[in-house]
């Protein structure tokens, strides 16, 4: 198989599931119900942060197979809200906007 086939393989792969099916990861069909997008994403920054791809398809088909597992074994052991794969889960807490009431007032048409 070359370079080429495998991308062109990974494109028709559409969920969590189908890319642990593809790399022969065995899974607890709950973990994944509930994490399957922070696995995916957690799967693309492992990806972003290899310097150099392997030329080679077997090799790049394990390394890729690796990184999934380390995804997927992420959330057996832990949870999104630990985790914090998305951007979301950085916000600080809640920030809080005063507005003062004579600055609304002033921009209602019949405002004296």
């Amino acid at each position: 198989m070359a370079i080429d086939e495998f991308e062109s393989e990974l494109g028709e792969l559409e969920d969590a599931e189908d890319f642990l099916d593809y790399f022969e990861i065995a899974y607890d069909p709950s973990v994944v119900q509930v994490n399957r997008l922070h696995i995916l994403q957690r799967f693309h920054d492992y990806l972003a942060g290899v310097d150099e791809m392997p030329a080679d398809v077997a090799k790049r088909r394990s390394l890729y197979a690796g990184l999934l597992a380390g995804a997927y074994q992420d959330f057996v052991v832990s949870d999104a809200l630990t985790e914090k794969v998305f951007r979301v889960f950085h916000r600080r807490g809640a920030q809080t906007a005063t507005v003062d009431v004579t600055d609304l007032t002033a921009q209602l048409p019949h405002a004296p």
